[in-house]
């Protein structure tokens, strides 16, 4: 009788609270999207918890940065369920490859749930410091042993990226970065430009770059709507780095930036709206070349517009400032401030990884 008791009463405790839940986000589709997003918050602190307390025996079985693959796991197998949002993978084989840099398009909080239905074995992942101090999440990032990114101190986050080079193919292990360096949640399928610092990291330390796409699931979740519905990922074939120095950091993130743009917009919704018109699309010059008939001013077609509409003003004298030596900005430094090193880079390397519900 205690036996069948322990196993009932869980249940009983548990089995009406999910059904009321259930039921409330059927009412409407704002009341689904914050029961989903209660839901989110509390599997991802059961899952992260779970990270903590595991990272222990793992490492003692020398599996420690198997931590990530658990957690992610774990997350998918209970919130895919709880939330009804499914996801299937393209191109898994690519994902053997190991040790490498995998970058992935960043939308939402969602991509933690496109992380669980892929993660590989061995893998770490690169974020900002500020997550370090979640409660929980913190917790579970620093047992998975995730490298950490000081974003406002340019010389740390490259002294960072070298140690994680080092580190990458002491171990063997993989690292998962977003280089967008923030979410892209859009209605059109766009991806922003590639921070470069994922690149470097790949160059520097001779490994290949594997690109994950995600569908554009705007559809299943944005701001005040999360929709039950499957969407696909898609695992690019590795690009090698070998014989690359950092000057061709740029090129490459731009290449692979475009390649995984031509596979979102393959695997998303073709019915999606274009993305809007940049300025220099609608330029004259950008007009002609397309082909689309532009009216020429007057000026231009050999008219002389009327003297006496144009009120000419004779040229008034002016003062000529006394010209002075000018000083080069590199060489001019306020006091106590200090020189930025060679070796800085931008602002935002792209260490985001995905926050808390908006």
């Amino acid at each position: 009788m205690s036996f069948i008791s322990l196993i009932v009463k869980p249940l009983a405790y548990l089995g009406l609270p999910s059904y009321l839940l259930h039921r409330l986000s059927q009412s409407s589709p704002l009341t689904r999207y914050y029961i989903c997003n209660f839901l989110y918050l509390c599997s991802i602190s059961f899952c992260s918890s779970l990270g903590f307390s595991s990272a222990v025996p793992l490492s003692l079985m020398g599996r420690r940065y198997d931590v990530n693959y658990v957690v992610a796991r774990t997350f998918y197998a209970i919130f895919s369920r709880l939330s009804g949002v499914r996801i299937v993978v393209e191109g898994e084989e690519h994902l053997q490859m190991r040790p490498c840099v995998l970058i992935g398009n960043h939308q939402s909080m969602i991509d933690i749930l496109c992380l669980g239905s892929m993660f590989p074995t061995g893998t770490r992942i690169m974020v900002k410091k500020s997550l370090k101090y979640i409660p929980l999440f913190g917790l579970f990032l620093q047992a998975g042993g995730a490298v950490f990114i000081d974003r406002g101190n340019s010389a740390v986050a490259v002294q960072s990226l070298q140690a994680a080079g080092e580190e990458l193919k002491k171990r063997h292990t993989s690292i998962w970065v977003f280089p967008e360096g923030t979410r892209t949640s859009r209605p059109y399928h766009d991806i922003r430009p590639f921070k470069k610092g994922a690149f470097h990291l790949a160059i520097q330390a001779g490994l290949p770059i594997v690109p994950v796409v995600a569908e554009n699931y705007w559809n299943i979740y944005h701001k005040g709507v999360f929709n039950p519905g499957t969407f696909k990922l898609r695992v690019l074939p590795p690009i090698s780095t070998d014989g690359m120095t950092a000057a061709d950091a740029g090129d490459l993130a731009v290449r692979i930036r475009e390649q995984m743009l031509q596979a979102l917009r393959e695997i998303s919704d073709p019915n999606a709206p274009p993305p809007p018109a940049t300025p220099s699309e609608t330029s004259p010059l950008s007009q002609v070349k397309k082909g689309i008939p532009v009216e020429t001013p007057s000026i231009l077609k050999g008219t002389t517009p009327n003297p006496s509409a144009v009120d000419v003003a004779a040229p008034q004298p002016r003062d000529v400032p006394e010209e002075r030596p000018v000083t080069p900005q590199s060489e001019v430094i306020s006091e106590g401030s200090v020189r930025r090193s060679e070796n800085d880079t931008e602002e935002d390397e792209g260490m985001v990884l995905v926050g808390l519900p908006r």
